[in-house]
């Protein structure tokens, strides 16, 4: 008998984890595929992979696509490209600055970051940077999986509000993104 409720009381609570789960990721692709557009200060892009030939990943291509275009109907003055030297040995945010002036966003109109290094990283040196420029609102722009995480990390770097919008790129790995997010954005959540 004991056996038995120890049993039932395990799926149970597999079940609810499991229903915790499928909400939690529900919520996420909802705010994440709802931009929430304002005009703001500054767009701030948050770095991805760069490729061996020193281009910018698909995933990463499509972000600053997003953001030259907020850019060019008048969203934000100013556009922050945040990353790190990735494995490729490359700095992301130089990667990504290339890329803007390329699509015609003037040089001076880029603020760089390159110890961006995650989320957290870029929302603190963000805070930093734009605070010592004078510079308060910000529109997070992303994959949609990544944007409650990246909202989350600004808040507790004293943004408040945090607008975004999300790159409009969709991938299978987003499925793996997507469980990966659940876990890191509680870890966020639960450390301050």
């Amino acid at each position: 008998m004991l056996k038995f409720l120890f049993q039932k009381r395990t799926v149970q609570v597999l079940c609810l984890l499991l229903a915790w789960f499928v909400i939690h990721v529900l919520l996420v692709s909802l705010d994440g595929f709802q931009d929430d557009l304002q005009k703001v200060d500054v767009g701030v892009v948050l770095g991805n992979k760069v490729e061996l030939d020193g281009t910018p990943s698909e995933r990463l291509r499509y972000r600053l696509e997003k953001a030259a275009q907020l850019y060019q109907e008048g969203y934000f003055p100013y556009i922050l490209v945040s990353g790190g030297i990735g494995m490729e040995g490359f700095d992301e945010a130089e990667v990504m600055k290339g890329f803007l002036v390329h699509k015609g966003i003037p040089s001076d109109r880029i603020i760089t970051d390159n110890r961006g290094v995650n989320t957290r990283m870029t929302a603190l040196n963000s805070r930093k940077i734009l605070g010592d420029r004078g510079l308060e609102s910000v529109m997070v722009i992303t994959q949609f999986y990544h944007i409650s995480r990246t909202k989350l990390a600004f808040a507790q770097a004293g943004f408040d509000p945090v607008y975004s919008a999300h790159a409009e790129y969709l991938e299978w790995r987003d499925l793996y993104s997507l469980f990966r997010e659940f876990f890191a954005y509680y870890q966020y959540l639960l450390k301050q």
